[in-house]
C-alpha cells in the first residue's frame, strides 16, 4: 500500500473545509446575541445587530466604490466605533485595513500611504489638518471619508472630503460579505516604529487573526459577555487583535477617546469593565489619578500589560486597587501578545518581591503560538536553561506575519531559517519562562563583557524616585563601552547622580554601574518607545 488510505477518496470541499477567518465571529454574535451591548461610545449603545449591519453597509460602500480584493483601506482614528466598524467592513469586502498611528507626522504618514497604495482613508476630524498635510506630501490620491465623532467638539476640516455616515448610509445593510479566497488571504497592514529608516509593512492574515483572537480569549480566561475598556490603541497591532476576540465572546467594548484618568475610572466603575490592556504608563495614569477620580470596584479587573516590566510598587499598588496584572510580550510581527507570564497559584504565596521578579518575566508561549525559544542566532541551537545564557528570541507558527509588504529583503531576513527572528535578546529559566535581556543593538560591552541594558534600568527603577529609566552605551576609551543612564524623576523626589549611582553599587556588578547618570526628559516615538538612538547619540557627544 502506498500513501496516507486516510487521505483515499477523503477530499477538502467545501462541506468540510472553509478558510479561518475572524470576521464569521461578527456574524455569530449578531445572530445569536442580536440585542447584546457590542460598542459604548459616551452615550452611545449600540447592539450586536446594530454592529454587524453597520459593518456590512461599510463593505457595500466601499465596494460600491471599486474597493475589493488586495486595496487597501487606510483609517486614522482614535478608538471610536468607525475604528471597530472597520476592523470588519474592510476585510468583508476583500480589501486589506491600514490603521494609522494618530502620533505620527505628516511625512511618514504620507510615506505609508503611498507604499500601502492606499485606495481610500477614513479619517477623524480631529486629524483632518494633520492628513491634509501628509496628503500634501503623497504621490497617492485615495478618496478621503471624514468622520465627526459627537465626543470630539474641537477644530478640523477638509475640504471636499466624503462625511462617514453619508458615506455608510450609501451601503446595502444586507450585503452578502465575501469570505477570503484563502485564510493566507491579508486581513491588515501595520506599519513599524522606523526609528532607524523606513518603517516597515507587516501583513497579517486571516488565518493568524482568527487563532490570535481566540488565543485571547483563552490565554486571558476572558469569560462570555466581558466588558473591555480602550485604553490600547486600535491602530497598534489591531488593537492586538481584541477587535475580533470580543465579537468571539459577546463581549461588550467600551471605547476610550482619549486615555486620561478621570474617563477611566468612571468607566471601569459604571460600565463594569473587567478587562483592559496597556503600557506601565497606564498603570501609573490609573494609580496616580486624584482621589476624588477613583471610584470604588466591586470586581477584581484583569490588566494585560507589554513593554518594560511595571516597577514593585507599581504592580503592588495595583493589586490593592483591585487590579490583577498579567504581563504579555510580543511584536507587531506576531499580531501583538504571543507570550504570557502564566500565573501559578502557589507563586501568590511568596514574598511580594519575590512575585515582582517573577511577573518581570515574558513568560511562555500563546496557545495559538506553535513554538518559541531562544537560540543561539549563529548556530540556531537552543541556548541553556539557565536563566543567565544570552540569545535571541524567536518565533514560529501560525500567528507570525506573512512577511513585510514590498520588502522581500527584510522578509527573508527575518523568517531566516524556519524562524521569525525577533532581534530581541534574553534567557530560559529552567522552568521554560523567558525574560528579555535586550534588544541585539542596546547591548552595551564593556570590557568584553556583555550588560543587558534591561538589568540595569530594572535596578535603577526599583529606586523610589525613578519613573523612567533608559540605558544606553557610552563611548570610553579603556573599556570600549560603559553603560550611560538617561532618568526621569517621579513628581515630589529628589535624588543626584551620586545616590542613584550608590544604589546601583548595592544591585548590580560594579563594571554594570552607569558612569554617567542623566537626568532629562526621555524622547519617545510616537507609540511610546524610548528612542535609544537618540540617547545613544547624547552620550557619545557626552563622552567627548
Amino acid at each position: 500500500m502506498t500513501g496516507n488510505p486516510y487521505n483515499e477518496g477523503l477530499d477538502r470541499c467545501p462541506a468540510n473545509h472553509q478558510p479561518l477567518t475572524p470576521l464569521g465571529f461578527l456574524e455569530r454574535a449578531a445572530s445569536v446575541f442580536p440585542d447584546h451591548t457590542a460598542i459604548v461610545h459616551g452615550a452611545l449603545r449600540r447592539s450586536y445587530a446594530e454592529f454587524y449591519t453597520r459593518a456590512r453597509q461599510l463593505a457595500s460602500a466601499l465596494a460600491g466604490r471599486g474597493i475589493g480584493r488586495g486595496d487597501t483601506v487606510s483609517v486614522m482614528l482614535s478608538n471610536t466605533p468607525p475604528m471597530l466598524e472597520a476592523h470588519y467592513g474592510v476585510p468583508m469586502c476583500g480589501a486589506v485595513l491600514h490603521s494609522i498611528n494618530t502620533r505620527l507626522d505628516a511625512a511618514i504618514i504620507a510615506f505609508q500611504l503611498d507604499h500601502a497604495m492606499a485606495s481610500i482613508v477614513i479619517v477623524d476630524r480631529e486629524f483632518a489638518t494633520l492628513m491634509t498635510d501628509a496628503l500634501a506630501m503623497a504621490k497617492a490620491s485615495p478618496h478621503v471619508i471624514v468622520y465627526d465623532d459627537p465626543e470630539y467638539d474641537g477644530p478640523g476640516s477638509m475640504d471636499g472630503a466624503e462625511e462617514y455616515e453619508a458615506f455608510l448610509a450609501a451601503g446595502d445593510p444586507g450585503y452578502k460579505w465575501l469570505m477570503p479566497e484563502d485564510e493566507w488571504d491579508a486581513i491588515s497592514i501595520n506599519y513599524t516604529s522606523g526609528t532607524t529608516g523606513d518603517p516597515k509593512g507587516v501583513v497579517s492574515h486571516h488565518r493568524g487573526a482568527y487563532l490570535l483572537a481566540q488565543g485571547n480569549a483563552l490565554t486571558t480566561s476572558m469569560g462570555k459577555h466581558s466588558v473591555y475598556l480602550w485604553t490600547l490603541p486600535m491602530f497598534h497591532c489591531n488593537g492586538w487583535c481584541f477587535p475580533w476576540t470580543l465579537s468571539a465572546i459577546i463581549g461588550t467594548h467600551v471605547c476610550l477617546r482619549q486615555v486620561r484618568s478621570e474617563p477611566i475610572w468612571r468607566l471601569l466603575a459604571d460600565e463594569g469593565v473587567t478587562h483592559l490592556c496597556g503600557a506601565p504608563i497606564v498603570m501609573s495614569l490609573i494609580q496616580s489619578a486624584p482621589n476624588n477620580e477613583k471610584r470604588p470596584l466591586d470586581r477584581r479587573v484583569q490588566f494585560f500589560t507589554a513593554a518594560a516590566p511595571p516597577p514593585e510598587s507599581l504592580l503592588a499598588s495595583m493589586d490593592a486597587a483591585g487590579f490583577d496584572v498579567t504581563h504579555l510580550y510580543g511584536l507587531t510581527e506576531t499580531y501583538g501578545p504571543a507570550v504570557v507570564n502564566e500565573w501559578h497559584r502557589d507563586w501568590s504565596d511568596l514574598p511580594s518581591a519575590e512575585q515582582a521578579r517573577l511577573k518581570a518575566r515574558q513568560g511562555v508561549r500563546y496557545l495559538p503560538l506553535e513554538q518559541l525559544d531562544v537560540l543561539d542566532p549563529e548556530t540556531m541551537q537552543p541556548v541553556p536553561r539557565d536563566g543567565q545564557t544570552m540569545g535571541e528570541v524567536m518565533f514560529r507558527g501560525n500567528v507570525v506575519m506573512k512577511g513585510y509588504f514590498r520588502n522581500a529583503d527584510a522578509t527573508q531576513k527575518a523568517l531566516a531559517d524556519g524562524w521569525f527572528h525577533s532581534g530581541d535578546l534574553g534567557v530560559v529559566y529552567p522552568d521554560g519562562y523567558i525574560q528579555l535581556k535586550d534588544r541585539s543593538k542596546d547591548v552595551i560591552i564593556s570590557g568584553g563583557e556583555n550588560i543587558s541594558s534591561i538589568e540595569v534600568e530594572e535596578a535603577l527603577y526599583r529606586h523610589a524616585a525613578v519613573a523612567v529609566a533608559a540605558v544606553v552605551a557610552m563611548p570610553h576609551e579603556k573599556w570600549g563601552e560603559t553603560p550611560c543612564a538617561f532618568v526621569e524623576l517621579n513628581a515630589g523626589h529628589e535624588v543626584d547622580e551620586d545616590i542613584l549611582r550608590s544604589w546601583c553599587r548595592d544591585h548590580l556588578a560594579p563594571y554594570k554601574v552607569p558612569r554617567k547618570i542623566v537626568f532629562d526628559t526621555i524622547p519617545r516615538t510616537s507609540t511610546g518607545k524610548i528612542q535609544k538612538f537618540v540617547l545613544r547619540q547624547r552620550a557619545e557627544k557626552l563622552s567627548t
